[in-house]
């Protein structure tokens, strides 16, 4: 059980994730067909609360302590990169977690990697059959679980809020406006695209890979703003959230053994997969500066 009175206060929090963010390295990727490329990683954040999740949960676990919560509680699937952030920063910063997992079926088979490493971090899992599971967004669901866990912080699926955005928003530099034309990014529940574009400058393009199949993401992307400056495309989905193939798999090896960059085929190497099969077409102008960005969660690389 968490501490309280050892638990760390806002201020402490927000200059921890200061401290951790100081220095994200970029690597330049040379030019293909005449744009260039560059990735930020921000998978190298932190090794655990690893990349948009770093940024996302940033403000949400200032507000949990302000308020007084000693739990998170949150969603997610098998695969929830969302899921194993949470349970590091509740165990980093004081807080007790309970993650409800889509699939009552899995409670019964042996943890992959991401669930394994969440119950090792303390966190409790509830699975839920898929039918509960879409209840998520529900008041009348969400009234039950805060009358179920009265000291739990509740986190949307994917950390996606408004305070989310918030974070996501200071993973663009000023160097980042100037330095580039088109941002790229994976996208799951779109708040971490919905941050970009809040903090991009309009000549840019922002271009999210949507993991999933459908790009009904958009919806919820434009709760948060009316920029027109960004497109959000499923064509490398790969069927389907969590779904891979021999194709991708082997771009995956090449791309690592061509940069030396850990991917993982759940998000990131579809969307660099993507952005190069996208030049290839010419479907950028010539001379195009374009900046990947690495969203971590390679705990994905062990499905």
């Amino acid at each position: 059980m968490s501490n309280p009175q050892s638990a760390p206060d806002t201020a402490h929090i927000l200059q921890r994730f200061q401290q951790i963010a100081q220095q994200i390295p970029y690597q330049d990727l040379g030019e293909i067909a005449g744009v260039q490329l560059g990735i930020k990683r921000l998978d190298c954040i932190h090794p655990q609360i690893s990349g948009n999740k770093f940024f996302k949960l940033k403000y949400n676990l200032v507000a949990a302590r302000a308020q007084g919560y000693r739990q998170l509680l949150t969603f997610g699937g098998a695969y929830s990169n969302h899921i194993a952030a949470t349970a590091y920063a509740a165990q980093l910063f004081g807080f007790d977690s309970i993650g409800i997992i889509r699939g009552e079926e899995l409670a019964e088979r042996p943890r992959n990697a991401t669930l394994h490493h969440a119950e090792q971090l303390g966190m409790s899992l509830n699975f839920v059959s898929r039918e509960n599971y879409r209840q998520k967004q529900q008041p009348s669901y969400m009234a039950q679980l805060q009358r179920h866990y009265p000291d739990a912080y509740i986190l949307p699926e994917g950390g996606s809020n408004l305070l989310a955005v918030q974070g996501c928003e200071e993973i663009l530099s000023a160097q980042d406006r100037e330095n580039y034309d088109v941002i790229c990014c994976a996208v799951g529940t779109g708040s971490t695209l919905a941050g970009l574009i809040r903090a991009s400058d309009t000549r840019q393009q922002v271009l999210g890979f949507s993991a999933l199949k459908g790009c009904f993401q958009a919806d919820s992307i434009q709760q948060y703003t009316r920029a027109q400056h960004w497109r959000l495309t499923d064509d490398y989905c790969g069927g389907g959230y969590a779904k891979s193939s021999t194709e991708l798999r082997a771009f995956m090896q090449d791309f690592e053994a061509r940069y030396q960059i850990p991917l993982e085929q759940v998000y990131t190497a579809k969307m660099c997969y993507g952005v190069i099969d996208l030049i290839q077409q010419g479907y950028f102008p010539t001379a195009s500066r374009i900046l990947l960005l690495h969203t971590g969660g390679l705990q994905g690389r062990n499905i």
